[in-house]
Protein backbone atom coordinates (compact mmCIF):
# COMPACT_ATOMS: atom_id res chain seq x y z
CA UNK A 1 0.00 0.00 0.00
CA UNK A 2 2.84 2.63 0.75
CA UNK A 3 4.16 2.36 -3.02
CA UNK A 4 0.60 2.90 -4.17
CA UNK A 5 0.18 6.51 -1.85
CA UNK A 6 3.75 7.67 -3.17
CA UNK A 7 3.19 6.83 -6.87
CA UNK A 8 -0.21 8.75 -6.17
CA UNK A 9 0.89 11.48 -4.79
CA UNK A 10 4.02 11.72 -7.11
CA UNK A 11 1.61 11.12 -10.57
CA UNK A 12 -0.85 13.71 -9.07
CA UNK A 13 2.05 16.49 -8.35
CA UNK A 14 3.35 15.88 -11.38
CA UNK A 15 0.11 16.48 -13.61
CA UNK A 16 -0.88 19.24 -11.37
CA UNK A 17 2.83 20.95 -12.08
CA UNK A 18 2.99 19.43 -15.10
CA UNK A 19 0.14 19.61 -17.18
CA UNK A 20 -1.44 22.16 -15.71
CA UNK A 21 1.36 24.65 -15.30
CA UNK A 22 2.47 23.81 -18.40
CA UNK A 23 -0.98 25.15 -19.52
CA UNK A 24 -1.45 28.10 -17.66
CA UNK A 25 2.27 29.64 -17.87
CA UNK A 26 2.86 28.61 -21.03
CA UNK A 27 -0.21 28.04 -23.35
CA UNK A 28 -2.39 30.66 -21.42
CA UNK A 29 -5.21 28.68 -21.44
CA UNK A 30 -8.77 29.79 -20.34
CA UNK A 31 -10.69 29.08 -16.97
CA UNK A 32 -12.93 26.46 -18.69
CA UNK A 33 -9.80 24.33 -20.13
CA UNK A 34 -7.60 24.50 -16.79
CA UNK A 35 -10.75 23.19 -14.98
CA UNK A 36 -10.90 20.90 -17.45
CA UNK A 37 -7.46 19.58 -16.63
CA UNK A 38 -7.88 19.75 -13.00
CA UNK A 39 -10.26 17.53 -12.97
CA UNK A 40 -8.25 15.33 -15.09
CA UNK A 41 -5.67 15.48 -12.54
CA UNK A 42 -7.89 14.44 -9.79
CA UNK A 43 -8.09 10.95 -11.41
CA UNK A 44 -4.40 10.01 -10.26
CA UNK A 45 -5.09 7.96 -8.05
CA UNK A 46 -7.43 6.03 -10.18
CA UNK A 47 -5.15 6.01 -12.74
CA UNK A 48 -2.29 4.80 -10.56
CA UNK A 49 -4.57 2.01 -8.70
CA UNK A 50 -5.31 0.68 -12.70
CA UNK A 51 -1.59 1.11 -14.14
CA UNK A 52 -0.27 -1.00 -11.20
CA UNK A 53 -3.43 -3.43 -10.66
CA UNK A 54 -1.82 -6.63 -10.59
CA UNK A 55 0.55 -5.27 -8.28
CA UNK A 56 -1.55 -3.58 -6.02
CA UNK A 57 -4.44 -6.11 -6.01
CA UNK A 58 -3.04 -9.53 -6.96
CA UNK A 59 -5.23 -12.30 -7.62
CA UNK A 60 -8.57 -10.71 -8.55
CA UNK A 61 -9.05 -8.76 -11.68
CA UNK A 62 -10.78 -4.90 -12.06
CA UNK A 63 -14.11 -6.24 -12.58
CA UNK A 64 -14.06 -8.17 -9.50
CA UNK A 65 -12.32 -5.03 -7.97
CA UNK A 66 -15.22 -2.98 -8.95
CA UNK A 67 -17.89 -5.51 -8.38
CA UNK A 68 -16.85 -5.96 -4.66
CA UNK A 69 -16.25 -1.99 -3.96
CA UNK A 70 -20.01 -1.42 -5.20
CA UNK A 71 -21.68 -4.47 -4.29
CA UNK A 72 -22.65 -3.31 -0.81
CA UNK A 73 -26.56 -2.74 0.01
CA UNK A 74 -27.38 0.82 -0.22
CA UNK A 75 -29.97 2.14 2.13
CA UNK A 76 -31.41 5.61 0.61
CA UNK A 77 -32.01 6.85 4.13
CA UNK A 78 -28.42 6.12 5.30
CA UNK A 79 -27.43 7.83 2.06
CA UNK A 80 -29.12 10.75 3.02
CA UNK A 81 -28.01 11.54 6.00
CA UNK A 82 -24.13 10.85 5.06
CA UNK A 83 -25.33 13.46 2.52
CA UNK A 84 -26.89 15.79 4.68
CA UNK A 85 -24.41 15.60 7.24
CA UNK A 86 -21.88 17.27 5.06
CA UNK A 87 -24.44 19.52 3.43
CA UNK A 88 -25.10 20.79 7.34
CA UNK A 89 -21.91 21.14 8.15
CA UNK A 90 -21.01 23.14 5.62
CA UNK A 91 -24.12 25.38 6.26
CA UNK A 92 -23.74 25.29 9.84
CA UNK A 93 -20.09 26.96 9.29
CA UNK A 94 -21.56 29.87 7.32
CA UNK A 95 -24.59 30.28 9.24
CA UNK A 96 -22.20 30.87 12.38
CA UNK A 97 -20.00 33.13 10.75
CA UNK A 98 -22.56 35.09 9.10
CA UNK A 99 -24.13 35.63 13.07
CA UNK A 100 -20.68 36.04 14.10
CA UNK A 101 -19.89 38.90 11.35
CA UNK A 102 -23.42 40.10 11.42
CA UNK A 103 -23.81 39.92 7.55
CA UNK A 104 -26.23 38.00 5.34
CA UNK A 105 -26.08 34.60 4.82
CA UNK A 106 -26.34 35.42 1.02
CA UNK A 107 -23.13 37.25 0.78
CA UNK A 108 -21.62 34.22 1.74
CA UNK A 109 -22.28 32.77 -1.84
CA UNK A 110 -22.10 33.69 -5.34
CA UNK A 111 -23.50 31.99 -8.49
CA UNK A 112 -19.79 30.49 -9.38
CA UNK A 113 -17.61 30.96 -12.24
CA UNK A 114 -19.94 28.08 -14.38
CA UNK A 115 -23.58 27.87 -14.88
CA UNK A 116 -25.19 25.34 -12.53
CA UNK A 117 -25.20 22.25 -14.13
CA UNK A 118 -21.05 22.87 -15.68
CA UNK A 119 -20.31 23.40 -11.74
CA UNK A 120 -22.48 20.17 -10.69
CA UNK A 121 -20.44 18.44 -13.61
CA UNK A 122 -17.19 19.41 -13.07
CA UNK A 123 -17.86 18.87 -9.28
CA UNK A 124 -19.33 14.99 -9.86
CA UNK A 125 -15.97 14.54 -12.56
CA UNK A 126 -13.27 15.21 -10.17
CA UNK A 127 -12.60 13.86 -6.87
CA UNK A 128 -16.04 12.17 -6.19
CA UNK A 129 -15.72 9.46 -9.35
CA UNK A 130 -11.71 10.68 -9.80
CA UNK A 131 -10.05 9.36 -6.30
CA UNK A 132 -13.06 7.68 -4.36
CA UNK A 133 -11.46 4.58 -6.27
CA UNK A 134 -8.03 4.76 -4.72
CA UNK A 135 -8.76 6.46 -1.54
CA UNK A 136 -12.00 4.39 -0.15
CA UNK A 137 -11.50 1.86 -2.64
CA UNK A 138 -8.26 0.43 -1.87
CA UNK A 139 -6.73 2.11 0.96
CA UNK A 140 -9.85 2.37 3.25
CA UNK A 141 -10.47 -1.57 3.19
CA UNK A 142 -6.55 -2.52 3.93
CA UNK A 143 -6.25 0.38 6.49
CA UNK A 144 -9.29 -0.73 8.19
CA UNK A 145 -8.24 -4.42 8.25
CA UNK A 146 -5.10 -3.63 10.23
CA UNK A 147 -6.00 -0.87 12.45
CA UNK A 148 -9.10 0.39 14.37
CA UNK A 149 -12.15 2.26 13.35
CA UNK A 150 -10.55 5.48 14.97
CA UNK A 151 -7.07 5.18 13.59
CA UNK A 152 -8.12 3.95 10.11
CA UNK A 153 -10.41 7.24 9.67
CA UNK A 154 -7.55 9.30 11.14
CA UNK A 155 -4.79 7.41 8.75
CA UNK A 156 -7.43 8.17 5.62
CA UNK A 157 -7.61 11.52 6.44
CA UNK A 158 -4.06 12.44 7.05
CA UNK A 159 -2.86 10.39 3.65
CA UNK A 160 -5.98 12.16 1.46
CA UNK A 161 -4.94 15.51 2.88
CA UNK A 162 -1.38 15.78 2.41
CA UNK A 163 -1.82 14.17 -1.13
CA UNK A 164 -3.24 17.84 -1.71
CA UNK A 165 0.19 19.30 -0.56
CA UNK A 166 0.37 20.75 -3.79
CA UNK A 167 -2.58 22.69 -4.56
CA UNK A 168 -2.30 24.56 -1.04
CA UNK A 169 0.26 26.53 -2.50
CA UNK A 170 -0.47 26.82 -5.97
CA UNK A 171 -4.11 27.30 -5.88
CA UNK A 172 -4.77 28.90 -3.16
CA UNK A 173 -6.06 32.18 -2.01
CA UNK A 174 -4.40 32.41 1.44
CA UNK A 175 -0.51 33.34 2.08
CA UNK A 176 2.00 33.54 5.23
CA UNK A 177 0.42 33.22 8.39
CA UNK A 178 -2.93 32.29 7.01
CA UNK A 179 -1.85 29.10 6.09
CA UNK A 180 -1.05 27.51 9.05
CA UNK A 181 -4.43 27.56 10.05
CA UNK A 182 -6.12 26.78 6.24
CA UNK A 183 -3.43 23.51 6.12
CA UNK A 184 -4.76 22.43 9.69
CA UNK A 185 -8.60 23.08 8.36
CA UNK A 186 -7.82 20.36 5.27
CA UNK A 187 -6.46 18.42 7.69
CA UNK A 188 -9.33 17.55 10.29
CA UNK A 189 -12.11 18.70 7.81
CA UNK A 190 -10.36 15.63 5.12
CA UNK A 191 -10.04 13.60 8.16
CA UNK A 192 -13.84 13.99 9.62
CA UNK A 193 -15.10 13.34 5.75
CA UNK A 194 -13.27 10.11 5.62
CA UNK A 195 -14.82 9.11 9.45
CA UNK A 196 -18.04 10.19 7.92
CA UNK A 197 -17.15 7.60 4.94
CA UNK A 198 -15.97 5.06 7.18
CA UNK A 199 -18.90 5.01 9.43
CA UNK A 200 -21.43 4.45 6.81
CA UNK A 201 -19.02 2.06 4.43
CA UNK A 202 -18.64 -0.11 7.37
CA UNK A 203 -22.34 -1.02 7.43
CA UNK A 204 -22.73 -0.47 3.63
CA UNK A 205 -19.76 -1.68 2.05
CA UNK A 206 -20.54 0.35 -1.17
CA UNK A 207 -18.67 3.31 -2.87
CA UNK A 208 -21.63 5.02 -3.67
CA UNK A 209 -21.64 6.32 0.10
CA UNK A 210 -18.15 8.30 -0.27
CA UNK A 211 -18.98 9.55 -3.90
CA UNK A 212 -22.07 10.86 -2.58
CA UNK A 213 -20.09 12.32 0.85
CA UNK A 214 -17.43 13.73 -1.46
CA UNK A 215 -19.82 15.50 -3.90
CA UNK A 216 -22.06 17.00 -1.61
CA UNK A 217 -18.67 18.43 -0.13
CA UNK A 218 -17.53 19.36 -3.40
CA UNK A 219 -20.23 20.89 -4.88
CA UNK A 220 -21.35 23.06 -2.32
CA UNK A 221 -17.88 24.88 -2.28
CA UNK A 222 -18.42 25.88 -5.74
CA UNK A 223 -20.85 28.06 -4.29
CA UNK A 224 -19.13 29.77 -1.29
CA UNK A 225 -17.16 32.69 -1.19
CA UNK A 226 -14.82 31.57 2.25
CA UNK A 227 -12.44 33.63 3.83
CA UNK A 228 -9.88 32.01 6.43
CA UNK A 229 -12.54 32.13 9.54
CA UNK A 230 -14.83 29.64 7.30
CA UNK A 231 -12.22 27.00 7.55
CA UNK A 232 -11.56 27.30 11.13
CA UNK A 233 -15.10 27.03 11.90
CA UNK A 234 -15.46 24.24 9.51
CA UNK A 235 -12.61 22.77 11.43
CA UNK A 236 -14.23 23.07 15.06
CA UNK A 237 -17.49 21.40 13.20
CA UNK A 238 -15.71 18.65 12.24
CA UNK A 239 -13.62 18.42 14.91
CA UNK A 240 -17.71 17.71 16.72
CA UNK A 241 -18.32 15.29 14.01
CA UNK A 242 -15.46 13.35 15.08
CA UNK A 243 -16.37 13.04 18.56
CA UNK A 244 -19.71 12.16 17.87
CA UNK A 245 -19.29 9.20 15.74
CA UNK A 246 -16.66 7.92 17.99
CA UNK A 247 -18.60 8.01 20.21
CA UNK A 248 -21.67 5.96 18.68
CA UNK A 249 -18.79 3.56 17.37
CA UNK A 250 -17.70 3.02 20.86
CA UNK A 251 -21.59 2.34 22.33
CA UNK A 252 -22.14 0.20 19.47
CA UNK A 253 -18.96 -1.88 20.71
CA UNK A 254 -20.30 -1.74 24.26
CA UNK A 255 -23.48 -3.30 23.49
CA UNK A 256 -21.99 -6.08 20.80
CA UNK A 257 -19.74 -6.75 23.84
CA UNK A 258 -22.41 -6.98 26.09
CA UNK A 259 -24.51 -9.12 23.54
CA UNK A 260 -22.44 -11.50 23.55
CA UNK A 261 -21.58 -12.20 27.65
CA UNK A 262 -25.59 -12.76 27.28
CA UNK A 263 -25.00 -15.09 24.31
Amino acid sequence: MKKYIIASYLVFWFMVLGICGTASMVFHCPPVVMRILSNVCAWAPTIVLLVGFKKFCPGITVKQFYKKAFGGKISIATLLIAALLTVCATMGTVTILSIIKGEKLSSYFSLGTYPFWASFLFSITTGPTGEESGWRGYVRPYLNSKYSFFLASLLQGIIWAFWHTVLWFVDSDFMGLQMIPYILSNVIVMSGLCFIMNCFMEKHDNLVYAIVVHFCFNFLYCFIKADIWFYVILSVIYIVIIAVLCLIKAKQARTQIAEKDQL
